[in-house]
């Protein structure tokens, strides 16, 4: 590891000449060395990124037909690069591994058939939803569009497959307000019930839950701001990015409920005897002073819905059922969609918010006066 005039280690395959000039040295997999000069250090750890990038993928770039394998790994760090969110990358990564990496993985591209990705897309139909086989086809097809792209392939095999079967495609039923209440009373000796009951409160995603710092709460304007998400990544632990769209970026207003909760909370991290450094500014944490993951919350609601002889489901439930209560209460889609940060209205109405068979007969009873014939 090479370092500059003043003795700091600038990192591998760089150094400083006497002149200032930054010198980057690289040896490829042949054995070939590389070397090259440059006035700024940030240019020079750029340009051994990128001969490190070409000497990995030296046999994709020139092989006339790739194998499948090494064609998604070109793609995804190269094409998609730093463009994308850590939790995208890796969901990427779990979807080819779980449908095309052992099964069309090794063939090359040129040898791929319509046939070969329909038949992924068919046995994913036993375990998944329709709605999920749409994903894994989605990323297929976009892997091998960009082969077409580059002239690797004539045409993308997954263009002729459908998905013909899975599961249902319902959206996720929320809550109804018996089961809310139940769920709550079972759940308040949970000892992450704070954390489950604010997302009723906020309709946050519980990676905005995991992120969410004292910083980012106004206490005395009764509102907060969500800044940034957090994925739990195998391998890797907890990675903190941006949050899942641009429109994800919001303020929300707190009810006084959630003012509660956030109290409760800040009392009880009070009661933490070591909180690592890092995690000091943050408000759901464990007894270690760690942010809480979400295999934690989901336990601990599974044995509440268990309690209360309710159907299990995740917490990102009860994030569905804070926006089907708004609706109900005449909640405008507008401010609701600002409040949840979905980019797209049709997100708000469509994807989350369904409105219950309680509410349906209300609405009915509602205008049947109205439209009796006599």
């Amino acid at each position: 590891m090479g370092k500059d005039l003043k003795g700091k280690e600038l990192g591998v395959g760089i150094s400083q000449r006497k002149d200032g000039m930054y010198t980057g040295r690289f040896t490829t997999k042949s054995g070939k060395r590389k070397q090259k000069y440059f006035h700024k250090l940030q240019e020079c750890r750029a340009w051994i990124a990128d001969a490190q990038f070409e000497d990995e993928h030296e046999n994709v770039l020139l092989s006339g037909s790739p194998t499948v394998n090494a064609w998604f790994e070109y793609w995804l760090e190269e094409v998609k690069g730093g463009g994308i969110r850590v939790s995208t990358k890796n969901n990427y990564e779990n979807q080819w591994k779980n449908s095309v990496y052992s099964t069309i993985g090794d063939m090359e591209l040129k040898d791929v058939k319509p046939i070969h990705c329909q038949k992924i897309l068919n046995d994913l139909v036993a375990n998944h939803r329709s709605s999920t086989i749409k994903t894994y086809r989605t990323l297929m097809w976009s892997v091998f569009e960009c082969a077409v792209e580059n002239d690797f392939i004539q045409k993308n095999p997954v263009g002729k497959t459908k998905v013909t079967g899975g599961g249902r495609t319902e959206g996720k039923q929320a809550l109804t307000l018996d089961e809310q209440k139940l769920f709550l009373q079972e759940s308040r000796c949970y000892v992450y019930y704070n954390g489950l009951a604010f997302v009723l409160q906020t309709g946050l995603r519980v990676g905005e839950l995991t992120a969410l710092k004292w910083s980012d709460i106004d206490f005395e304007n009764r509102k907060m701001s969500i800044e940034r998400s957090a994925t739990w990544i195998k391998g890797q632990g907890l990675v903190f990015g941006n949050t899942k769209t641009e429109s994800g970026r919001r303020e929300i207003p707190l009810t006084k409920e959630a003012i509660e909760i956030l109290k409760r909370q800040k009392e009880k991290n009070s009661q933490n005897k070591i909180v690592p450094i890092q995690y000091k500014d943050f408000v759901f944490i464990n007894s270690k002073g760690s942010p809480i993951p979400r295999c934690a919350y989901n336990k601990g609601i599974w044995a509440a819905c268990d309690r209360a002889g309710i159907r299990r489901f995740s917490i990102h439930l009860l994030r569905h059922t804070f926006a089907t209560r708004c609706i109900e209460n005449g909640m405008r889609p507008k401010t609701l969609q600002a409040i949840l940060g979905h980019s797209r209205i049709e997100m708000t109405m469509n994807l989350y918010v369904h409105v219950t068979e309680d509410s349906k007969a209300e609405e009915m009873e509602m205008i049947e006066c109205n439209l009796k014939l006599v």
